[in-house]
């Protein structure tokens, strides 16, 4: 069996995986396969944080072109990727494994508030980290929330859960002929605009000298594969 090729990350989970095939909501089977994946990667001795988005509930983005303010839209969203940070938690503790839920938004009776030396400390005490409410502050990503994160604690990569196989050079889905890439520069990514994760998480990665590994998480054990180095996979940097 391989030992994990990173030892501490950040996992970006997306709001819209929590859905399945659903259009929206919390798809329980699929929140209790993501846990069960994420506890499983956990057994091989890496520590993990989890970034979870919240679109599968409100983004930001869409309120705001619904005629909300942008900046409420987005306070709205981060209220979002918290709901699903505790159902996260409460899943990976039904697996058996503990975890804890911080929120960059102060919310005392709901979780705890995000401290970077206490999230360090839970990830040294080997517990799964689940961080909700995006920086804390409106016009900025959970993708950018993940590299920030992963920047702050440490960490040695950040894996970028998405519904395809790696990075292509467009929409597969749309485009049968894209090219999908093996390796990336961070500068390349930008450059190409490949719209995997938004540009100001690609600059600080490579700020930071982060690699992130963008997988597909719609097989079971993806986390775990790519951990091991044997998932399919595209190693941004690094």
């Amino acid at each position: 069996m391989n030992a994990p090729a990173y030892r501490r990350v950040i996992v970006k989970l997306s709001g819209e995986a929590l859905a399945g095939p659903d259009a929206s909501g919390i798809h329980t089977p699929t929140l209790n396969r993501f846990a069960a994946d994420l506890v499983a990667a956990r057994a091989l001795g890496t520590t993990l944080g989890i970034v979870v988005g919240g679109g599968n509930i409100l983004r930001g983005v869409e309120a705001a072109a619904e005629g909300i303010d942008r900046t409420t839209g987005d306070v709205m969203g981060m209220l979002a990727t918290v709901m699903n940070a505790l159902a996260i938690e409460a899943a990976i503790q039904r697996c058996g494994a503990p975890a804890r839920t911080m929120s960059a938004l102060a919310m005392p009776q709901v979780c705890a508030t995000y401290e970077r030396r206490e999230a360090r400390r839970q990830l040294d005490e080997n517990r799964i980290l689940v961080l909700g409410g995006g920086t804390g502050n409106p016009f900025f990503t959970t993708d950018t929330t993940a590299v920030l994160r992963a920047a702050e604690m440490g960490c040695d990569a950040v894996l970028k859960a998405t519904n395809v196989d790696g990075v292509y050079s467009a929409d597969p889905k749309r485009f049968p002929d894209a090219v999908r890439y093996d390796r990336l520069t961070h500068s390349e990514a930008l450059e190409r605009q490949l719209g995997v994760m938004d540009a100001t998480a690609f600059a600080l990665a490579r700020e930071h000298r982060i690699p992130i590994i963008v997988f597909s998480i719609r097989e079971p054990g993806a986390v775990e594969s790519v951990l091991r180095g044997s998932g399919r996979a595209t190693v941004v940097g690094g």
